[in-house]
């Protein structure tokens, strides 16, 4: 121990100056303050000592000690404040450039038919009814003349939910809107003029058909309802939707097991890239009396339509899109095209 407290504490000075970084700087306390560092060794060294002796050597040694933490402390707010500089400097922002811009939103193209849809009907009357898309598999399919285990079903297969209602009925996620004009006809008892617009879900996926999808539905149901007043409610319908009256429109017969009878909408345009060809559009039919029923009408006196299609369906024929699944892939360059 020939070195004196002064001449370690100089070191320890000139050591941590010459450290350029942190881990430099640990490595530096190390050789004067760690568990083998030279004040350490000196404060071992007391122990040899007289009481006198130890006094004195360890108040020396005290205010080496500090004066060594004190220089450390310096250079390590030193290196903080020059790695903060150089973070800074290479983040600095050239507030030249030029900044940057909100863009104005717009309206999702199957959003945009869904409103026209309700516009077009609430113009002539008919409200508009929403409903639970996790429904019981009574409303789904039994209320519609739809027992079970009735081959039909197949042509809706849907998710099942791992869970039943109250009343220990099946749950799924709604294969159409249909639940709903169950509800609403029987929470109105008496005329029901109303559409249903909503989300789906079915197990169909290719270029016409995904497992959730957007359909609304349609329900008149009064005294003295008749087809004829079906085919020109609906005929109306497409040549507002359309903005034409240069399309022909035709029921074609059809089954649907909650309609008797029932047909298939199709329409042929007159102009344009589909013009030439029936293209289907929506499902219809005169309400089945067993259906009435579960609405709690007597089929006897009330009589009505339905009728069905898929919003995306009518957005695609509209706007000449070729595949269904480009409405979901949020592919900002094709949905500018229907920004408004």
């Amino acid at each position: 121990m020939t070195q004196s407290l002064d001449e370690i504490v100089s070191q320890a000075k000139d050591a941590f100056a010459l450290a350029s970084s942190a881990p430099d700087l640990e490595d530096a306390k190390a050789r004067f303050l760690g568990k083998q560092g030279l004040i350490t060794e000196r404060m071992k060294a007391l122990a040899a000592l007289d009481v006198d002796a130890k006094k004195e050597q360890g108040a020396r040694i005290n205010v080496a000690k500090q004066a060594i933490e004190a220089a450390l402390a310096t250079r390590r707010s030193e290196l903080d404040e020059a790695d903060l500089n150089a973070r800074l400097a290479a983040q600095r922002l050239d507030v030249s450039l030029p900044g940057r811009t909100r863009h104005q939103g717009g309206l999702h193209p199957v959003t945009q038919t869904w409103m026209r849809i309700e516009e077009i009907f609430a113009s002539i009357g008919f409200d508009v009814a929403d409903g639970p898309e996790i429904e019981t598999d009574w409303y789904s399919f039994t209320a519609l003349n739809n027992p079970e285990n009735h081959p039909a079903r197949s042509m809706q297969d849907t998710f099942y939910v791992d869970a039943r209602d109250s009343e220990g009925r099946l749950l799924c996620l709604r294969p159409h809107t249909s639940p709903m004009q169950v509800r609403y006809a029987q929470a109105h008892r008496g005329p029901v003029r109303v559409i249903c617009p909503g989300k789906t879900y079915r197990v169909d996926s290719d270029a016409t058909h995904s497992p959730m999808f957007h359909q609304f539905e349609g329900l008149w149901m009064d005294e003295g309802i008749s087809l004829a007043d079906l085919k020109s409610v609906f005929s109306q319908f497409l040549v507002q939707y359309f903005e034409t009256d240069r399309l022909n429109v035709r029921f074609r017969p059809s089954y649907f097991p909650f309609t008797e009878p029932s047909a298939e909408v199709d329409v042929m345009f007159e102009e344009g890239a589909l013009a030439g060809r029936w293209l289907e559009v929506a499902g219809s039919g005169q309400v089945h009396p067993q259906v009435v029923r579960n609405f709690g009408l007597d089929p006897e006196k009330t009589i009505g339509f339905a009728f069905g299609s898929g919003i995306e369906r009518l957005a695609m024929l509209r706007h000449g899109v070729s595949d269904l699944r480009l409405f979901y892939e949020n592919d900002l360059r094709f949905l500018r095209q229907f920004a408004r």
